[in-house]
């Protein structure tokens, strides 16, 4: 039996996308907690301790788009027609964190707070845009003869605006959690990043079960795959392992004083909520439209780009590595986090 260069592909890109959540995704949460920030000098600590993830971080999104527009390129087609208007908007507010990470840096000390508010809107939006649509997604669109026949606005439903918030707060989570480990970050900010990410971590909760529980009715298909029997029985240990993440998540971040855990255990329940997404649409890539198989390039060209992936990819985790090792340990040089200051937001 040869390799299903399709099955191939579709690993690629989902791993790709959980690595943009998880880099990217930590940073767009520090960025909207600027808007908490009330002194410049927390703003430029909150920047300045993740700085080696804003260099690549947008680059898995760039290579999950054009991977998925290479190989899939009939569900890359519809995909742009139905969701053009979120894309834009996502792309604006990724060139507004751009200005503002600018201006910022070149702004006085006690004029930062306007550039601070743009930088922390910008995340919001892109952040909201990449949720609403997750949402629009899992319910679909509307498909004559490989063309997209629906409403520029159909992306934007009850359902999609829950996801996009849901987003925001997982990334909230993320940007929180993420700040409890860097060594130059002082205790004062640590605790309060603590407090915060109780709260969020509590909302974020409410929020992943209102989706996770209106997910079944969203289609016929998601009903079935869901609430069908044999199905309900085998996939009931998903939610299950879900819930028991989510409370070991909960106890570190509420009991515990481990700087790692709380954001190596959220990753671990982000990895049962991205196994629940898969598991849901597989092997659809647009639902109940068309599969990943009907949607593919040809074999030359999904094995053109397998090889092309196989240089580009570890290339780039190598460099990301080395990136984060070198300025970990700057960190843990300077304790009191001044030498990021001259770094933070250039």
């Amino acid at each position: 039996m040869g390799l299903d260069l399709v099955t191939v592909w579709s690993i690629v890109l989902a791993l790709g996308l959980a690595l943009y959540v998880l880099l990217d995704g930590m940073y767009l949460g520090i960025e909207m907690l600027l808007l908490s920030a009330r002194k410049s000098s927390e703003r430029e600590e909150m920047i300045g301790s993740l700085k080696p993830f804003n260099i690549g971080n947008a680059v898995w999104l760039m290579l999950c788009v054009a991977g998925f527009i290479v190989t899939f390129p009939l569900a890359g087609s519809v995909f742009l027609q139905a969701f053009w208007l979120p894309c834009l908007l996502m792309l604006f507010g990724f060139l507004l964190r751009i200005i503002a990470t600018k201006c910022l840096s070149k702004a006085p000390s006690g004029h930062q707070g306007p550039w601070g508010f743009c930088l922390g809107f910008g995340s919001v939006l892109a952040t909201f845009c990449q949720g609403a649509l997750i949402g629009a997604f899992m319910q679909g669109v509307l498909v004559e003869d490989s063309r997209f026949v629906g409403s520029v606005w159909d992306w934007l439903s009850w359902f999609s605006a829950l996801t996009g918030i849901t987003l925001i707060l997982t990334y909230l989570v993320l940007g929180a959690t993420g700040l409890l480990m860097p060594p130059a970050l002082n205790k004062d900010m640590k605790q309060k990043m603590r407090h915060y990410s109780h709260h969020l971590l509590v909302w974020f909760g409410y929020a992943i079960v209102a989706v996770q529980l209106i997910t079944p009715f969203l289609t016929d298909a998601l009903r079935e795959r869901w609430l069908g029997l044999p199905n309900f029985f085998y996939m009931g240990f998903v939610p299950m392992l879900g819930l028991m993440a989510y409370v070991w998540v909960y106890y570190v971040i509420r009991f515990s004083t481990w700087k790692v855990w709380p954001f190596s255990v959220f990753l671990i329940f982000l990895g049962t909520v991205y196994f629940t997404l898969i598991i849901s649409l597989w092997p659809m890539v647009l639902p109940a439209e068309l599969t990943i198989h009907n949607a593919a390039a040809s074999e030359s060209t999904l094995r053109l780009a397998l090889w092309g992936s196989a240089i580009a990819l570890p290339a780039l985790m190598v460099y990301l590595y080395r990136s984060y090792c070198v300025f970990y340990k700057k960190g843990s040089e300077d304790n009191s986090g001044r030498a990021f200051k001259s770094q933070a937001l250039s």
